[in-house]
């Protein structure tokens, strides 16, 4: 049974009391009481539709944010790959701060660091040690 329901049940049970709303002051009283009890009711009544609705509304929602998360995640991925072609972190010798170079950068043989304002040399050289060749 709804709240709605109850209250026409009550607003019934009144009514079948014969109470006069007219001159008795209980009568206009719990006349009074009904008409707010009525309008509680159609306002919990819509309060709850408007919840189902919010929920639907959510669900539609957290459904399309995991497809935006989905392809948001996926370039990441693929950007970390072509980040750690073209890009390379270094250390500032003055100030220890990291640094990201790009290919020109390194090029151009000379980087100046955002953080201390110095700048330093770097030379292109080949990380891993060459094997002897056996004949």
């Amino acid at each position: 049974m709804t709240i709605s329901e109850k209250v026409a049940y009550l607003k019934g049970l009144s009514e079948g009391l014969n109470l006069d709303t007219e001159k008795s002051k209980e009568g206009k009283l719990i006349s009074v009481m009904i008409g707010i009890l009525e309008e509680l009711a159609m306002s919990v009544e819509d309060l709850e539709e408007n919840s189902l609705a919010l929920g639907e509304e959510i669900d539609v929602l957290s459904d399309d944010l995991a497809d935006v998360e989905s392809v948001v995640f996926d370039e990441d991925e693929d950007e970390d790959e072509d980040y750690d072609d073209d890009w390379f972190e270094v250390e500032c010798p003055t100030c220890g701060e990291e640094l990201v170079i790009d290919d020109e950068a390194l090029a151009a043989g000379e980087v100046e660091c955002p953080s201390c304002g110095s700048r330093f040399s770097m030379e292109l050289t080949d990380d891993e040690e060459e094997e002897p060749e056996e004949e």
